[in-house]
């Protein structure tokens, strides 16, 4: 006997109506998904912009604000203070022209002796250094003075892939957007030259007793061969090694150019 029409008819919307709603369930979690990944998109895509602008603008900020305060300044006075000492933290700003025409030459001589030639990283120098290391027993690396600058001013000092990374990006944005006028300016207003000592202006008061204006050829050369390691070696009591290698800075400082050039 045959079923009646309308049982025929009930049959078929349930079971096509069940197949139906799998295929819509299936089509909600599909754009639910899209929609899960579009917001992940869209959250990237934010902070990589936000990234970018806030890079640039402080870069660009930077060319004409003295910087006040650095990360690695932040992290001394933190390890100061875990280390149960008082924090002590001497720094001020002084323009490039009031500072002794000897100081950019003389870290050009010890830390970067084609700064004017080259476009922020140096690969010949990079090179010369890992050639050199071979020999040495205490390692040089090849960064260069806009290298030193971008790390101090906007990184932190540990060294790994990462900060690499931010470095070149940086160096990229400041040998952009500086003059080299600019990087040296901000390089010996920034760099640490002694415990809690950062810029030309502090070292020379506190372990010279001068004005940065009055130091002298042999002063520069010796703050310039403290830079690789300022907290080991000291400007204000130099040992017989920092008195040697402020003698070779001297020589070499015959074979640079004067800085800003005339």
């Amino acid at each position: 006997m045959n079923n009646p029409p309308i049982l025929y008819i009930l049959h078929s919307f349930f079971y096509y109506g069940k197949h139906n709603c799998w295929w819509l369930n299936s089509q909600m979690q599909m754009k639910a998904r899209f929609s899960f990944f579009r917001k992940i998109f869209r959250f990237f895509k934010w902070v990589i912009l936000l990234f970018f602008s806030s890079t640039i603008l402080a870069v660009v900020l930077f060319r004409f604000v003295p910087v006040p305060v650095t990360p690695l300044m932040v992290i001394r006075c933190v390890q100061q203070v875990k280390n149960g000492e008082d924090i002590t933290l001497h720094h001020e700003w002084v323009p490039l022209e009031k500072m002794s025409p000897y100081m950019p030459v003389a870290v050009m001589a010890s830390e970067d002796q084609r700064f004017l030639i080259h476009h922020g990283v140096d690969p010949v120098a990079i090179k010369q250094a890992q050639k050199d290391n071979k020999k040495r027993k205490r390692p040089r690396g090849g960064s260069t003075i806009t290298q030193q600058t971008a790390k101090n001013v906007f990184l932190w000092p540990n060294s790994n892939w990462v900060r690499k990374g931010l470095e070149t990006y940086f160096t990229v944005l400041i040998e952009l957007f500086w003059s080299k006028e600019r990087i040296m300016e901000v390089y010996l207003n920034s760099i640490e030259m002694g415990k809690g000592i950062y810029g030309v202006k502090a070292v020379a008061r506190h372990n010279f007793n001068k004005q940065p204006s009055e130091l002298t050829k042999a002063d520069c050369a010796l703050i310039a061969a403290t830079l690789p390691n300022p907290l080991k070696r000291n400007s204000k009591h130099p040992s017989a090694w920092l008195l040697k290698r402020q003698k070779q800075i001297v020589r070499q400082m015959r074979n640079m150019p004067s800085f800003p050039q005339q």
